[in-house]
């Protein structure tokens, strides 16, 4: 299983493209993943987009589905229906490892030029830079965070 950490920043090309960096690219290699099939989608709680290692996501969106009856109930199969709505299967280009991101994907997290790749584990997030930048949570509010996590156990 793959395991995305760090973070990278880049840009989108005048085409929606934008270059997969090495860090990311070697992680998957170093599982086995060299065809490399992502699955890009909007966020359901932020104002980014998800990247997913194809695997990864089948095994994410059938634990969805376990708890859903999409064909026998009605709210559940409007649920699922719009779950999968605006998810896209991508390969990265061979000659530049270029991840060719659907228009409507970008516009719906407001993504035009600059963006930031953030690893954190099972998926990678793509935001705009200034959107990630003021998403960010303060290390007070980590800390207080952590204290309360931590007070779970």
């Amino acid at each position: 299983m793959v395991r995305f950490f760090g973070k990278a920043s880049g840009k989108v090309d005048d085409k929606g493209r934008i270059v997969f960096p090495a860090i990311f690219r070697d992680a998957m290699v170093k599982e086995g993943l060299e065809d490399m099939t992502l699955i890009v989608k909007k966020n359901v709680q932020q104002p980014c987009l998800d990247l997913f290692a194809y695997q990864e996501w089948a095994r994410r969106s059938d634990k969805v589905l376990e708890g859903l009856d999409p064909e026998l109930n009605t709210e559940d199969a409007n649920f699922w229906t719009k779950y999968n709505e605006g998810v896209y299967a991508i390969v990265p280009d061979g000659k530049l490892g270029r991840l060719n991101i659907p228009a409507e994907l970008l516009e719906k997290a407001g993504i035009t030029r600059e963006v930031v790749l953030s690893g954190i584990g099972y998926k990678l997030q793509i935001w705009a830079k200034e959107t990630y930048e003021a998403s960010l949570m303060t290390d007070e509010q980590f800390k207080l965070s952590a204290q309360r996590l931590s007070a779970k156990k």
